[in-house]
């Protein structure tokens, strides 16, 4: 005799469309109207507008002058505390990449239409990459933005980079979005981004996607150009990949 599926609470299926709304909100860069929620979704129209009014209300959306929606401020606080928690489960790892290879290690998510660093821990040399925690920084330009933005369809990444804009600090910079799909191209094939001088001149960095992650997530070394050449990519990337690995597990795990 066939086992019958629990149906979902009320309470439940609401929680699960809170969220789904959420989400959408995120992918649609942070903003949107009425009607392109309810496109994206198989929801009622009076639905989103009821849970979008409790949303307002609660402080977790909020609508803008023009009528669009836009995720709201409480979220902040739920945002950082959950980066600081992802960070901290991947400190072990960054800790052992320096270990083993001497320069500085970085873990950042995407947050938005940029992404923000999360985790470090920085090499013993004199000479080497100073980036802080918390630090924002575009996609199209640093090796984990790369990294993450190879992980997305061709529709998001362009939404991304047409709303962040695409910068060029240094020459080697990549400055338009058909360069950055053909680039997002090769890191897929090899499995990992490389900043070559696209930050800042003389400072390369490696950089892999954390696969299976709940929101698109990077860890990366770095160091002078110097130091990081081919030699150095021989053995960090192993040892990112393990390391990348080793942190999807331990959120599966959390």
């Amino acid at each position: 005799m066939p086992v019958k599926q629990a149906k979902p609470s009320g309470g439940v299926q609401s929680v699960e469309r809170v969220f789904e709304l959420l989400e959408l909100i995120t992918d649609a860069g942070g903003e949107v109207t009425l009607s392109e929620l309810s496109s994206s979704t198989d929801l009622p129209l009076p639905t989103i507008h009821r849970l979008l009014r409790t949303l307002v209300s609660l402080g977790y959306a909020r609508q803008l002058p023009n009528r669009r929606y836009a995720l709201g401020p409480r979220l902040i606080r739920l945002g950082e505390g959950a980066n600081k928690q992802l960070g901290a489960l991947a400190r072990p790892q960054l800790a052992s990449l320096v270990s083993e290879l001497g320069e500085s290690a970085n873990m950042a998510v995407l947050d938005g239409d940029m992404v923000v660093y999360i985790a470090q821990v920085q090499s013993k040399h004199s000479m080497r990459m100073f980036t802080e925690v918390g630090r924002r920084a575009h996609t199209h330009d640093t090796g984990v933005g790369k990294a993450m933005l190879a992980q997305l369809p061709e529709e998001r990444v362009r939404g991304i980079v047409e709303r962040a804009g695409m910068p060029t600090p240094t020459e080697k910079s990549i400055g338009t979005v058909d360069d950055l799909l053909a680039e997002l191209e090769r890191i897929r094939d090899r499995g990992y981004s490389i900043d070559d001088g696209e930050q800042e001149l003389g400072v390369r960095c490696y950089a892999m996607a954390v696969p299976d992650a709940p929101t698109p997530t990077a860890i990366s070394v770095s160091g002078p150009d110097s130091r990081v050449d081919d030699e150095f990519a021989a053995r960090a990337i192993p040892l990112l990949t393990e390391a990348a690995e080793a942190i999807s597990a331990d959120l599966t795990l959390a």
